[in-house]
């Protein structure tokens, strides 16, 4: 059979079936960008490669998947993170016009090149670490004109860099001061103005909003999700971070792809999301930087067969994290999953979480080649370490 590329002499974690999917000896094999085979190599075809890779034992699991970010954006929030050491909470920085209103001023001055070139640093730092896709939301524009270069820019990083981008547009993320004290009238604009324009114009892959107390209600996000549904594009929510707006229920009462935070999560969120089939996406970066004491509801969403999914949410003002491997152990140390689910995290469940586990999240033949192969003797030490990187090479779609 003929390939383009055979990688031998591997251990793989092919993360199929529900499981680790783990294989002693391993090869993977790919032809046009996608996984002929990936499997024992007792049980392989005889493959006549035009390129033939010694892997001397190293561990090979599908490329990393950063299902929730928010990479585009100017300016930073570090002024805020020493108001917040002083005492200062979520809400009272957000009610005295810093918060994302305040990376909104940052972001409507700067222009797509610059968007583009700011976020490429946070980008690479994940490559560099074995993501092969990254999931990147608007939201700090806050108008259609802002929203729009946002996206672009966003759409441009896959352009620069071998990775595959989803968009996702978060027009709902918060109320801009042009429309204090009438949010009703900016969802009407997100509603009829900014997301038929930017459906027209194919930049989002999904729409998502921040149904929370100093968001928006669980009706206004009604509102949007209808208009997205109109417009052919699936929906994700920011749910469930600071209290329970039973945001998630709603979610998936529309088959969210997503519902992400989740630490004031109820039971008839969890019962409405294993219904639907909508995956939990877990932030533990911002759970960590927000000093939140506040567990998601682990046990629960397991018990329910809720697939969850681990993101670094990298943004300026309560996450500014680029390691999706320090994320895996902070869901481990923090949040106590497993190895096994930490792994799932940023592979399997996190392209279920954007639309894609059709096409990547495992090393299946027919999915497309992005792999990650790692330095270590075991997948353990994925989780395990905190500030080292073993990628040995980074594979997006098959080169």
């Amino acid at each position: 059979m003929r390939c383009d590329t055979l990688w031998k002499d591997a251990r793989l974690a092919t993360m199929a079936d529900g499981g680790m999917g783990v294989v002693e000896q391993g090869v993977v094999a790919a032809r046009d960008g996608a996984i002929i085979y990936a499997g024992p190599a007792n049980d392989a075809p005889a493959f006549d490669a035009a390129e033939s890779i010694g892997c001397d034992g190293r561990w090979i699991t599908p490329g990393l998947i950063d299902c929730h970010t928010h990479l585009i954006h100017a300016g930073n929030r570090a002024q805020e993170f020493e108001m917040r050491l002083d005492g200062a909470s979520y809400e009272d920085i957000a009610r005295a016009g810093g918060g994302i209103v305040s990376t909104m001023r940052a972001t409507r001055g700067a222009s797509e090149d610059e968007l583009v070139a700011t976020a490429l640093p946070r980008l690479d730092a994940l490559l560099a670490e074995g993501v092969t896709t990254v999931e990147v939301k608007s939201g700090y524009g806050l108008d259609t004109a802002s929203e729009i270069r946002m996206l672009r820019a966003a759409r441009r990083l896959g352009a620069e860099r071998r990775v595959r981008i989803a968009t996702t547009f978060l027009g709902a993320h918060a109320l801009p001061p042009e429309y204090a004290g009438d949010p009703d009238a900016y969802i009407a604009t997100i509603v009829d103005t900014m997301l038929p324009e930017i459906a027209r114009l194919g930049l989002a892959d999904a729409v998502d909003a921040f149904c929370e107390g100093i968001g928006f209600t669980a009706e206004q996000t009604a509102h949007v999700f209808e208009a997205a549904k109109q417009a052919g594009l699936p929906v994700k929510l920011h749910a469930e971070q600071l209290s329970n707006q039973h945001g998630a229920a709603l979610a998936a009462q529309y088959g969210a792809l997503s519902a992400d935070h989740l630490e004031y999560l109820g039971d008839d969120g969890v019962a409405a999301m294993a219904k639907a089939g909508t995956v939990a996406t877990l932030l533990p970066g911002a759970y960590y930087f927000m000093r939140e004491t506040k567990l998601p509801p682990v046990d629960a969403l397991r018990a329910a067969g809720v697939p969850i999914a681990l993101a670094t949410d990298c943004n300026p003002g309560t996450s500014p994290l680029t390691s999706l491997l320090l994320v895996m152990n902070m869901g481990a140390t923090l949040f106590r999953l497993t190895v096994a689910e930490c792994l799932a995290g940023v592979t399997r469940n996190a392209a279920g979480a954007l639309g894609l586990a059709d096409r990547i999240g495992t090393l299946e033949a027919g999915k497309r080649c992005d792999l990650a192969i790692w330095d270590v003797e075991r997948p353990a030490e994925l989780v395990y370490r905190m500030g080292l990187n073993p990628l040995h090479a980074r594979i997006w779609s098959g080169r």
